[in-house]
Parts: structure tokens; C-alpha cells; sequence
């Protein structure tokens, strides 16, 4: 199914479905779009008063770009992997410790890169709060929450995905971009207030 050819309704009832996708990374990743639709709205109303306006707007384009194609691509490769699963319970030891662990680390790469993005885009929010319109201030700082829950969120995923320890260099990653995207979060709150 392709989750971006939904309607909105739809997209909430498959998310809401008893299925196992699409779950927690499909959300993140249109979090994350929405957070960076919002930052590409407030650059765009800011133009007449913020000279970097159209910079930002597209990057903040670019990021809603990244995001936007997570949301499918966590559903399949977590679905490739729990097929890969289910296709291995008869296998025993190392062999099929080696191709869950394969399989997984497949299904880790787009949670990764939500949070890469996520990341980015709480970030940027924090330059588009600084600088957009005052009376939007609050849609950026909304975006940098937003991205910031999405970050965390992936974060989560990729630990999880992996079943590895915490000190695996992927979650280390992980943690510390969602980290970076939460204090940019609380620097985007500090502007207004």
C-alpha cells in the first residue's frame, strides 16, 4: 500500500489498524514533515521583513522532502524483517542470529535517518524563530517540538530495531541527535518568551 496516496483519514486508520505497520516511524517521519511544512510557511510569510526568508523556506522544503518518503520506506523494511522472521523460525544458532541481525539493521536505516532529519529540522527552527514573522513564532516553535518528539521517537525505534546495548555506535547516534534536536527544541521556546 502506498501510505502517501492516502487520504489523511485513511493514513490515521491504517496507523490505527491492528496491523503491525505502519507504526511509531511512519508517524515520525510525517511529524517531521509537517514540523518542516510549518517551518516553510512561517519563512515564506516573513519575506518582507527577513532577507534570508526564501533560503530558509527551501531548505525547510528540502527537509519536508527527506521526511516525507520515510513514512513508506519504515513501513517495508520493517515489514521485511519481520517477514525475514517468520521466514527463519525453523533456522537455529548463528546462522539465523546473523540474518535477523542483517534484516534489522536494514530496517534501522530509515528510523536513522527520521532522526537525522528530525534533527535538522528542530534546528532549523530555531533561525526561524529567531527571525520569522513575531506573530508565527509559535508554528515555529511547534515545529521544533514536533521535530524534536519525532527525533526522540526515532531514536527509540533504532535502539529497539536493533535489540543492541546501549553503547552501540547506532544508538549512540541516534541519542545524541535526538538530544541536539530537544535543546534546539528549548532554544526556539526561549526566543519568544
Amino acid at each position: 500500500m502506498a501510505l502517501l496516496d492516502l487520504r489523511l483519514r485513511e493514513f490515521l486508520d491504517e496507523i490505527a489498524a491492528e496491523g503491525k505497520t505502519p507504526g511509531g516511524g511512519s508517524a515520525a517521519a510525517l511529524v517531521t514533515a509537517i514540523a518542516a511544512g510549518l517551518l516553510a510557511k512561517v519563512a515564506r510569510a516573513s519575506a518582507d521583513t527577513w532577507s534570508d526568508a526564501a533560503g530558509i523556506a527551501a531548505q525547510a522544503e528540502c527537509l519536508r522532502d527527506r521526511a516525507t518518503p520515510l513514512a513508506q520506506a519504515d513501513a517495508e523494511h520493517y515489514e521485511a524483517a519481520l517477514r525475514i522472521r517468520a521466514e527463519t523460525v525453523d533456522e537455529r544458532g548463528d546462522r539465523r542470529d546473523f540474518i535477523l541481525g542483517q534484516a534489522f539493521a536494514k530496517a534501522v536505516e530509515p528510523p536513522m535517518e527520521i532522526v537525522r532529519t528530525a534533527s535538522d529540522v528542530a534546528q532549523l527552527a530555531v533561525a526561524v524563530a529567531e527571525n520569522g514573522d513575531q506573530s508565527l513564532r509559535a508554528d515555529a516553535v511547534t515545529a521544533a517540538f514536533l521535530a524534536a518528539a519525532a527525533a526522540s521517537a526515532g531514536a527509540e525505534l533504532v535502539a529497539v530495531n536493533l535489540t543492541a546495548t546501549a553503547s552501540d555506535p547506532r544508538v549512540l547516534k541516534a541519542t545524541r541527535l535526538a538530544e541536539e534536536a530537544a535543546r534546539a527544541a528549548e532554544t526556539a521556546r526561549a526566543v519568544r518568551e
